[in-house]
């Protein structure tokens, strides 16, 4: 295999293609390599970097080659200190991992574990940094459509899986569990704009970090790619009475949450606040399908009656709320949201998808996220 890096700007994309450094370009402001290692002479990196990405590549001289044991990554630093990461094993012809990334956080550096594969080599690198790279060997990999030309949308308003398969193929797998999931409630052929409302309390601190939220939005994604056309889903930060509001998309999921997490500072989270920018947003682009927000929570909201007045007050809006809790916080609230059979909410759900999402199994994860939308969506 090969290694390489990459500079980024704060937009996530290398400001040249001098920003890939590899075996025929070994330095770059402060970014080295030698053999199977890369060196960041942190002092030395310009000011206009905010993340250098390590890479590892099969070599593209071996036809047919792809990743199935993941490659293991130490990360030390000059006093001697380090900690070694061990992706999961990669099951879908991956042919490049991005292992780690070292990103700028306070006016200091830190340094994050990824473990993410891709099988569209280095032309799927190359979509999600802005990197113009030398086209593969024909033999390598099978050429993927090219995502300008590819169909866009099927003819009911879905993305194409030739679009996935384009722009995000490691989300594939998932997308088709996801569509399988709304199959089952009937609601296959159902449109909706999706939203993602993501806690960034400081008892969520562990769940950034350990790649869990980025797992939990990436499925998300692939959820929206069975509901809309164009493969993106707003993202929102709860955190204090200013929400953050970004968005991911099928070409830059790759450690998008990682990089915009680090935008929004730690606070007690308000997921009120949240959810009324969802609302906004929604009123405000002229959607005339429903909205399914889903509103991943770690503890129980501020003022539970003021929470309460705005699902009640959104009920005629065509929004369905759907509260996913994991970490540690306490979930009762949400979870008796429903319990009262005289003060119903027709348009909430609750779904506690353990401490760590990421463990629960696709068809169980699914069938969890999309049963009541589902039931919903057909009434």
């Amino acid at each position: 295999m090969d290694i390489s890096a990459l500079l980024l700007g704060a937009d996530g994309k290398v400001r040249s293609d001098g920003d890939l450094v590899f075996y025929n370009h070994p330095a770059q402001d402060g970014v080295s390599l030698t053999g199977n290692t890369v060196s960041a002479d942190l002092p030395r990196i310009p000011a206009s970097v905010a993340t250098v990405v390590v890479v590892a590549s099969v070599d593209p001289s071996h036809p047919g080659a792809v990743f199935t044991t993941a490659p293991i990554l130490t990360a030390s630093q000059g006093n001697g200190a380090g900690v070694t990461f061990t992706p999961p094993d990669f099951v879908a012809g991956e042919t490049v991992v991005v292992l780690a990334e070292i990103y700028r956080r306070a006016g200091g550096w830190k340094v994050r574990a990824v473990g993410q594969g891709y099988a569209s080599g280095l032309a799927g690198l190359a979509t999600d940094y802005g990197v113009d790279v030398d086209p593969e060997p024909a033999a390598s990999t099978p050429q993927l459509p090219n995502p300008r030309t590819a169909s866009a949308a099927s003819s009911n308003g879905q993305l194409s899986l030739s679009k996935v398969e384009a722009q995000a193929p490691a989300l594939l797998a998932t997308t088709r569990q996801a569509s399988q999931a709304l199959a089952r409630t009937g609601a296959a052929d159902k449109r909706a704009a999706v939203y993602l409302i993501l806690d960034h309390d400081w008892a969520m601190e562990e769940l950034y970090e350990s790649f869990a939220v980025q797992a939990f939005a990436e499925r998300v994604l692939a959820l929206s790619a069975n509901l809309d056309d164009d493969g993106t889903v707003p993202v929102i930060f709860s955190s204090g009475n200013e929400p953050f509001m970004e968005e991911i998309r099928l070409d830059n999921y790759r450690g998008r949450i990682g990089q915009l997490h680090t935008q929004v500072d730690w606070g007690w989270g308000n997921v009120g606040a949240a959810m009324r920018a969802a609302v906004t947003h929604y009123q405000e682009s002229g959607a005339r399908d429903p909205a399914f927000v889903i509103v991943q929570v770690g503890d129980e909201p501020w003022d539970k009656s003021e929470f309460r007045s705005l699902l009640q007050n959104t009920g005629s809006l065509g929004v369905f709320w759907l509260f996913v809790g994991f970490g540690r916080g306490k979930l009762a609230f949400f979870k008796n949201l429903n319990a009262s059979t005289s003060a119903r909410f027709t348009n909430v759900a609750f779904y506690e998808a353990s401490k760590n999402p990421g463990a629960v199994p696709d068809e169980k994860f699914y069938a969890g996220l999309v049963e009541a939308f589902g039931a919903w969506m057909s009434r």
